[in-house]
């Protein structure tokens, strides 16, 4: 009794390669998002991750650190140490909130509010490395929000 091997299709090997991989073409675009920041953001004293921290401050400030994580979608585990190196270093204060101390309200500092004005350049050098018009980088960004926003509804 021989049995007879399956034949591979094409388009099972091409489903199962890493290049044809959304999630690895996202996950290294990433990779490769945080090695352009780095130097750009060595001169500021800041991190990739504080950076995203910092842009949120700036557009709102006086955050609860609940909706920095939510708004960064991270957990406190990993919000509250970037939070505290960005407080010794003199960008935000963390305060507890009189009628409720479980809750911490960050504040950007004079420091921090001074840094918006260094950082603003920041921008205009993604552009410039991407290559693309601003109108192209524009659309990208909302095709990878409406991503995001499906997978996440979809994990749900």
């Amino acid at each position: 009794m021989s049995s007879k091997p399956q034949a591979r299709t094409a388009s099972n090997d091409d489903m199962l390669r890493l290049d044809n991989q959304l999630c690895f073409a996202v996950y290294s675009a990433s990779l490769a998002m945080t090695r352009l920041y780095k130097p750009l953001l060595e001169p500021l004293g800041l991190t990739y991750p504080q950076y995203l921290v910092m842009l949120v401050l700036w557009e709102q400030d006086g955050l609860m650190v609940s909706e920095l994580g939510h708004r960064l979608s991270l957990d406190s585990g990993t919000l509250t140490p970037l939070l505290k190196r960005l407080e010794a270093s003199g960008f935000v204060d963390r305060r507890r909130d009189a009628s409720d101390e479980r809750r911490v309200h960050i504040h950007l500092s004079p420091a921090g509010r001074r840094l918006k004005s260094r950082a603003a350049r920041l921008p205009a050098c993604l552009f410039a490395a991407t290559q693309c018009p601003v109108d192209e980088v524009v659309a990208l960004t909302r095709q990878v929000q409406q991503l995001r926003d499906r997978i996440a509804r979809s994990a749900a």
